[in-house]
Order: C-alpha cells, then structure tokens, then sequence
C-alpha cells in the first residue's frame, strides 16, 4: 500500500458520539483472551454477572487471533484458540442481557509470547519478504470481520487494533482501514494505543474516540495527564482509557504495565493505586471514564480473592472502591 496519506475517513458528529458514550464510561474488560470454549459455559454467565454487579455500564469484550511471530504476515482468526463468532455473538448479548454498552474488541497476540508492539516489518516492502502490505491485508480481513459482527449485534463500539506500537506510523494503512470499517460498521470507531503514545499518533482525526492503556505509575499521573490533555484539546474528540488498573501485587503500584512483576498479594496496594488514579482523572472535565482491565471469563472463588495477585478486582478491596465510584459517577 502506498505511504500516502489519504483523506481522514469520514467521522461521526460530536453530539452522536457523546450521545453514544453516555455521560460516563463505567466500563470493564470482559473475557480476555478469548480461548476458544470458555465463553459461552455456565462459569462464563457467572462471570458477566458478577462483573455487572460492580455498576459498570459498559464492557469491551475482548479476544485475541494468534500469529505465530512478529514477523508473520497471516493473521488466522478463524483458528483455535481464538473463540468462534458464535461465542462472540454469544458474549455480547449476555452483556446486552445486562444493560451494559458494548465495545468489540479484536486484538492479535503472538504465539511465542512477543508483546504485539514489537510485530514490524521493512518500512518499505521488499520482495521475498514479510510486509507492512501482507500484514495489513490480513489483519485487514479480521478486523473487517470483527466490524460486521459488531454491526449485526448492535455494538455500540468497536476498537481496531490495541497497543500496536510498530505500526502507529502507518498511517495511510490504519486511515484506509478505518474508512473500509465504516463501509460495514455504523457505530464508534475507536484506537487503543499504548501508554506514552497518545502524542505520538498523527491519524486521531480518523476514529471517533481517542483512547489509551493507562497503566501509569502511581506517581506520574498529574503530568502524563498533562500531556494528555493537549492531545484531546487539538482534537477535540472524546477520551477513555480503554485499559487501565493494577495487578493486587506489592511493588505494581509503581510498574502496573508489568504483569509478571515478583510481589506478594496485596489487596491494599491495588486499592491505593485505584484511588490515586481516580482522584486523578476526576479532575480532569475531559475524562470521559475506564474501561478497566480486566475481568476473566472464569473467575476464581471469592474466598480466593486475598491471594489472587491479578487485575481483576473481584472480592478485592478495589472490586468495593470500583463498585461504589461507579454508581456515583453514572448516578445508579
């Protein structure tokens, strides 16, 4: 595909957007990372249940297609692990059967475990080897198959592409993909760029909702809230965070991106972070809420939930703190 930038893909009005989002986004990631056979199980339906309890009133259900290295140019969604469309169809109307709002979120991982950022290519494309072109035409096909199940079902949103950072230059790739997503999709169309990136993307006039992984140090959120802050003033365009939280883990408060960090459980430092972070952004009127990672299709015992050292603030003294801030946010 050609380097040229194209013109931005046309976007939604300000006032339908905002009308979509709602006044807050009390949001929670559900399902990750999409294994193939554990949606759609009596542990699922508990799970989304108790999830719904904590007054969110959005969700990005998420899933993952694996290529097999950074390099690979195949995207192969239709294979196992990833979970079938009937289990996506499946998650989203038990959300529905909830009340909450629905963000679909596709993502690609990679199978020996490269943090997707790193998939790259030649900046140019070379014959005989793998291409931003191949990559995008495959990846391309998943999205724009995520887009139409998302606009049978109804999804309010649809996020294309999460923390892709080797790829953020591609501009002309994400706007042509952006404008064929709208040729299927009618709903919001958002990007989830990594952390310290919001600055850095030159195509935010293209989606409708700016968003980010806000996995920030504890101590740093005044000033990358800043920084932040001239990035939606520019655009004039909504923000989220489409992923933020702490894993409930000593020393995550300072590095909460990092989750294979050594520590030992610690409920309160999940909770400390949660409430710097809250206090944070609540001072900001542009803030227009979390989507918070994360909540898994199976969740642990209750009775489990002091030594669990993960994200999901279930049975945690943040799962309270989160519940309680979400219904006074969104007034339920």
């Amino acid at each position: 595909m050609s380097a040229e930038v194209t013109a931005p893909a046309a976007t939604r009005d300000a006032a339908s957007v905002s009308d979509a989002l709602g006044p807050y986004v009390a949001g929670m990631t559900w399902g990750w990372t999409g294994v193939r056979g554990t949606w759609s199980t009596p542990a699922a339906v508990d799970s989304m249940r108790r999830m719904a309890e904590h007054a969110v009133n959005w969700t990005a259900i998420a899933y993952a297609a694996v290529q097999a290295t950074a390099q690979s140019t195949e995207v192969p969604f239709r294979e196992a692990p990833t979970v079938t469309d009937d289990e996506v169809v499946w998650a989203i109307r038990e959300a529905r059967s909830h009340g909450l709002r629905v963000c679909l979120k596709p993502v690609v991982n990679v199978a020996d475990g490269t943090w997707r950022a790193y998939i790259g290519f030649f900046d140019q494309d070379v014959p005989g080897e793998p291409s931003w072109g191949e990559w995008f035409a495959s990846y391309r096909e998943f999205i724009l198959h995520a887009a139409r199940l998302a606009e049978a079902e109804g999804c309010e949103m649809l996020c294309i592409g999460c923390e892709m950072v080797r790829a953020d230059a591609r501009e002309a790739d994400w706007r042509a993909l952006v404008a064929d997503v709208r040729e299927v999709y009618s709903g919001l169309v958002t990007y989830n760029c990594d952390k310290y990136q919001e600055d850095r993307l030159g195509w935010w006039d293209a989606v409708d909702v700016i968003s980010s992984s806000g996995y920030y140090p504890i101590d740093r959120w005044e000033a990358e809230l800043d920084r932040i802050e001239a990035v939606v003033a520019a655009s004039g365009k909504p923000f989220v965070f489409m992923e933020a939280g702490c894993p409930s883990r000593t020393g995550s408060a300072d590095r909460p991106n990092d989750w294979a960090r050594p520590g030992d459980p610690s409920g309160a430092e999940q909770l400390r972070y949660y409430e710097a972070m809250f206090a944070a952004c609540d001072a900001r009127s542009w803030m227009r809420g979390f989507v918070l990672w994360d909540w898994p299709p199976v969740l642990y015992d209750e009775a489990d939930a002091a030594s669990n050292d993960d994200y999901c603030v279930y049975g945690k003294p943040a799962g309270a703190y989160v519940a309680s801030g979400f219904r006074a946010r969104v007034g339920a």
